[in-house]
């Protein structure tokens, strides 16, 4: 019998991404076993006392805390998940290097490009491996999209279409959350949904140079919780009302280094789509579209004439697509959002264990900081801005 290494992990705030970081954790071992990795959940840490609870009697972990810090003293916690509010991530992040611990970080890394270069620099000085939640990369259609693309199967690339459009706060009545604060959230549907927009597009393309953009926002004012929920739901209102001060649509016009323009945006308001985050890339020899509310499905055109029935062919995912065959057993059995998010353990656990970087990094959040950063600075001034460049390994060049 082959021995696993054994990891101790610890996840801090246990809401919905929190309990998924540790299912993802633990089915690792199953759909990647030749990482060769026993994952040991050690410590939850959460305020609220039902999480507490729900870490040790729902979720298998031997023990919680309410307070962070004492999970990243916890000698038997070897690598940590993140998965806090936003306002929180710098801070926790910063504590986990201080602590020698690795991290898996939820998106975006902070409130602002200066808190995520804290924490990527931070990071990277201190040689730690690091995972971020871009987990649409590792949808086997997207990666299959990304081959297409970077092999020149599709020609020379020249232009794309991205939009991120959800209506889960299409609501007026949708309650004022962490989300519609500048000081908790930074920009609104900027860093919540285009970021992973703008991820996407660089891993398949290549590297945002400049933007041009305009936001706005529709629901100017939400009625305050009396009751908190969990996720996007389960929250109480009550009669008062404050303002969102953040955008909640955002549109633009981007350019890449290697001269592809995109046309990308993005919305958490439109009544309709559920989860329409979509992807068109073209080229002078085809084009590619994928839809995340069918995400086990890839529209292919190859080739510029293929006579009568010139058009697109619809791909099913199968054994031919990225770690697919890891999860189903044949073609037409789908795959989920969960999925993915096994996918991203597994590549920060190799990371881990190979000492080589297989996750999005930390430099690919800071790099998608920089990029929402342009973002505001061209809403707020209606000029064109340049993305900064970041320093240390991204992860989508290579």
């Amino acid at each position: 019998m082959t021995t696993k290494k054994t990891i101790g992990v610890g996840v801090i705030s246990l809401g919905w991404m929190g309990r998924l970081h540790a299912r993802s954790y633990k089915a690792v071992s199953e759909h990647f076993p030749e990482l060769g990795v026993q994952v040991k959940l050690v410590a939850a840490a959460d305020p609220v006392e039902e999480a507490q609870r729900a870490a040790v009697e729902d979720l298998g972990f031997e023990r919680a805390y309410g307070d962070y810090r004492e999970l990243l003293a916890d000698p038997d916690v070897d690598v940590v998940s993140i998965c806090s509010p936003n306002f929180l991530h710098e801070e926790i992040a910063l504590a986990a290097v201080e602590a020698g611990k690795p991290f898996w970080i939820e998106k975006p890394m902070g409130v602002s490009a200066q808190q995520a270069k804290a924490v990527a620099q931070a990071a990277a000085k201190a040689n730690l491996p690091t995972a971020v939640g871009f987990n649409y990369r590792h949808t086997p259609a997207i990666e299959y999209m990304r081959h297409l693309v970077r092999s020149g199967e599709l020609g020379k690339i020249t232009n794309a279409r991205v939009w991120f459009i959800a209506d889960y706060n299409s609501s007026p009545m949708g309650p004022l959350t962490w989300r519609a604060s500048r000081e908790k959230a930074g920009a609104g549907v900027v860093p919540d949904l285009m970021s992973h927009g703008a991820d996407l597009a660089q891993y398949i393309i290549g590297r945002i140079s400049s933007v041009s953009a305009l936001t706005d926002t529709f629901i100017k004012e939400r009625p305050i919780p009396t009751k908190m929920g969990f996720g996007h739901s389960g929250f109480e209102i009550g009669d008062q009302t404050s303002p969102v001060e953040n955008e909640d649509y955002v549109a633009l016009l981007a350019r890449f280094d290697n001269g592809v323009i995109a046309t990308m945006e993005s919305s958490r308001v439109s009544v309709g789509p559920r989860a329409e985050y979509v992807v068109e890339v073209y080229g002078t020899k085809g084009s590619a579209r994928w839809n995340f509310e069918r995400l086990n499905e890839l529209e292919v055109c190859l080739g510029v004439d293929n006579g009568a029935t010139h058009g697109y062919t619809r791909a099913m995912a199968g054994p031919q697509w990225d770690n697919w065959s890891r999860f189903q057993p044949a073609i037409g059995t789908s795959m989920g959002f969960d999925d993915m998010k096994c996918v991203e353990a597994a590549q920060f656990l190799k990371s881990i264990l190979t000492g080589e970087q297989h996750a999005p990094s930390a430099a690919d959040a800071w790099c998608a900081a920089e990029v929402d950063e342009a973002i505001v600075a061209s809403a707020a001034d209606g000029q064109w801005h340049d993305v900064s460049v970041v320093e240390g390994k991204t992860t989508f060049d290579s």
